[in-house]
C-alpha cells in the first residue's frame, strides 16, 4: 500500500484537458470560462440617474436654487434630453441617461412638486445620485477572466456584454459502473440477501452538482461480462468511476480484468480509512482515467471527494476545496492509516468549527447525511479540541 499523500499526488499528476466548447448563455451556469470577457463599452455606458427625482445643474460648492421650473421628463430608455436653462430641471427616472448640462439628481423624497415647479427641502451635494460613465469599468477592460467559474453574477455580466454564447472548458464524459450480484434496481423489492443500488446514484448526483452528466451501468459479477463492458467503455468515456469489485474477494474481478485490458495501474490500496482498496489507473490506448472505488457506500463517497473532486479541480485549474477548521472534540488516531472522520462544519463567533459525527463503519450510508465533510487525521496523530484541522467538504458550508 501507498500513503494517502502519495496517492493524492499521483492522482493529481494525471489531470487532463478536455478541450473547449461553445455553449448558449442559458447553459453556462457552473461552467469554467475558456476565454476572457471584455467590456464592449464603458460600464455604465453613460452618466445615469440612480434615483427617481429631478436632474439639475449644480456646480462645485454652490447651493441649489429654492425652486426649479420643471422642463419635462427623462425616462429610462429614452434618448438624452438637454437642460436648456440652469433654473430649470427635468424629472428623471432611475436608469435614465442624465440630461445634457445636468449633473445632479435630487430624489422625489427631498422635493415638493407644485404647479410645475420643484422645491428642494434637503441639502444637496453636486454630483449626487449619478452613476458616472465608465466608473465601474472602462471599455476594453477584462470583466471576467479565463478559468473563472460562472455563477448567476457572471451570467449577468455575460448578458450585459452581449454574449449569447460563451466559450467554456469542456466537461469530461463520465461513465459510472457498479458491480455486484447483491445489488438490485432502486424500484425493486430486495430479497433478504440483496440491497438496492445507491452508490452510482450518489455519484451521479455529486457529479450533477459540478454541472457534469454521467451514464450509469450495472455489471453482474461475471468476469467475461465485465471484460466486454469495460473494453467498450474505455472507447466511449474520458473517465470511468467504478464502484465495487476492487477488494480481495473471490468475485472482485476488476483489477484482474483491467490488467488483461492493458490498463496501466498506478496504485491499488491506500493506507487510509475509509476507502483503502482504492484502485487508480489509465488506459494508454484511449487515455481514459479510471477511478476504482471500493463498494462500501462511505468508501465510495469519501474517495469521490478526497480524490476525484481535487482531480477535477486540477483539470479545470480550480483551487482546492479543503479548509481549516477548529474541532469541538478531541480525536486520536491510533492506527497507521490516514483517517477521514465524518464531521459537520459550522460557523460560530466568526470561526469555522467541525463537530465529529461517529458513524457505524464504511457501510453506514445514513450517517453521511449528518455530516458535510471529513476531517483528515494523520497516522498515529491526536487532534485536540479547539485546535486546527484539515476539513474536506462534501456539501456547501453555511457561512
Amino acid at each position: 500500500m501507498i500513503t494517502y499523500h502519495e496517492a493524492y499526488t499521483i492522482v493529481l499528476k494525471h489531470s487532463m484537458d478536455f478541450g473547449r466548447v461553445q455553449v448558449p448563455l442559458d447553459k453556462a451556469d457552473d461552467r469554467i470560462l475558456a476565454e476572457d470577457i471584455l467590456a464592449d463599452r464603458d460600464f455604465p455606458p453613460f452618466d445615469r440617474a440612480t434615483k427617481d427625482g429631478i436632474a439639475i445643474a449644480l456646480e462645485g460648492d454652490k447651493q441649489p436654487l429654492d425652486y426649479y421650473n420643471v422642463q419635462g421628463i427623462a425616462a429610462a430608455g429614452a434618448s438624452q434630453l438637454t437642460l436648456v436653462d440652469p433654473s430649470h430641471c427635468l424629472e428623471v427616472m432611475t436608469g435614465a441617461i442624465m440630461p445634457k448640462n445636468a449633473n445632479t439628481v435630487v430624489m422625489y423624497e427631498h422635493i415638493a412638486l407644485k404647479e410645475g415647479q420643484a422645491y428642494i427641502n434637503q441639502s444637496v451635494t453636486s454630483g449626487q445620485n449619478v452613476h458616472a460613465k465608465g466608473s465601474d469599468e472602462p471599455r476594453g477592460s477584462v470583466l471576467l477572466s479565463k478559468g473563472q467559474r460562472v455563477s448567476a453574477a457572471e451570467v449577468g455580466i455575460l448578458a450585459a456584454v452581449g454574449k449569447s454564447s460563451v466559450l467554456v472548458q469542456k466537461n469530461p464524459k463520465v461513465g459510472l459502473f457498479s458491480t455486484g450480484d447483491e445489488l438490485v434496481p432502486i424500484d425493486a423489492v430486495p430479497k433478504v440477501h440483496q440491497i438496492r443500488r445507491s452508490n452510482a446514484h450518489t455519484l451521479k448526483a455529486a457529479l450533477g452538482q459540478e454541472g457534469i452528466g454521467a451514464d450509469m451501468l450495472h455489471i453482474q459479477d461475471d468476469k467475461q461480462t465485465i471484460h466486454k463492458a469495460l473494453d467498450k467503455a474505455m472507447t466511449m468515456y474520458d473517465v470511468l468511476i467504478l464502484s465495487g469489485g476492487v477488494s480481495k474477494g473471490k468475485y472482485d474481478f476488476l483489477p484482474e480484468v483491467l490488467e488483461e485490458l492493458g490498463v496501466q495501474k498506478h496504485f491499488h490500496r491506500v493506507q487510509q480509512r475509509p476507502g483503502k482498496p482504492f484502485w487508480f489507473g489509465t488506459d494508454p490506448k484511449t487515455g481514459t482515467i479510471i477511478f476504482g472505488f471500493p463498494g462500501n457506500p462511505t468508501s465510495t463517497f469519501a474517495n469521490y471527494h478526497l480524490y476525484f473532486r481535487p482531480w477535477l479541480n486540477t483539470c479545470f485549474g480550480q483551487p482546492s476545496s479543503e479548509v481549516d477548521v477548529f474541532l469541538t472534540d478531541d480525536f486520536e488516531n491510533t492506527t497507521d492509516l490516514t483517517r477521514f472522520i465524518r464531521a459537520y462544519a459550522f460557523v460560530e463567533k466568526g470561526r469555522l468549527y467541525a463537530r465529529l459525527v461517529h458513524g457505524n463503519g464504511s457501510g453506514d450510508l445514513t450517517s453521511l447525511t449528518m455530516a458535510n465533510g471529513f476531517v483528515r487525521v494523520g497516522p498515529k496523530k491526536k487532534l485536540n479540541k479547539n485546535k486546527s484541522a484539515v476539513f474536506v467538504p462534501t456539501r456547501k458550508i453555511l457561512w
